[in-house]
């Protein structure tokens, strides 16, 4: 029996990547007053306009639970706003309020001066590689088969 494995442990190493980036971001959201879950929901929320619940779960990476109680804190501090969906009354669409968009747009400078600073420090062809070869893993694994 082998007492190694053949392959290196890639979800420790992205967990380790993740660490490693996190770090360079944390100050700036603790700052802000915001978790890191908190900022991803803010983001994708920036990124898509409006989205309903299970979407934003999904897109966001944060468990449907999580997100339930994080919306309601969300929503209390002003920060997005909800209503019934058009199309469906029992789903929400959620989106960014006025304070969202702003929290947004004033921590903006910030963070894209990480990413500065990370594609400094690895090279912008590196950067560049990651993105397309982390989006062509995902897509790939997401199109096989399913889990054993």
């Amino acid at each position: 029996m082998a007492k190694t494995f053949r392959h290196r442990n890639l979800p420790h190493l992205f967990l380790a990547a993740r660490e490693v980036l996190m770090m360079r971001f944390r100050p700036i959201l603790n700052a802000a007053g915001l978790t890191e879950q908190q900022w991803r929901v803010l983001r994708t929320l920036h990124d898509a306009t409006e989205l309903d619940a299970a979407t934003l779960a999904h897109r966001a990476q944060v468990l449907a639970p999580s997100l339930t109680r994080m919306l309601k804190v969300l929503e209390q501090s002003g920060l997005i706003e909800r209503e019934a969906a058009r199309d469906d009354l029992r789903r929400q669409a959620i989106r960014l309020s006025e304070k969202g968009q702003s929290t947004v747009t004033t921590l903006r400078p910030e963070i894209e001066s990480v990413y500065h600073d990370v594609e400094n420090t690895i090279g912008p062809e590196l950067l560049h590689a990651i993105y397309q070869n982390v989006d062509e893993m995902i897509t790939r694994l997401e199109a096989g088969s399913l889990p054993r």
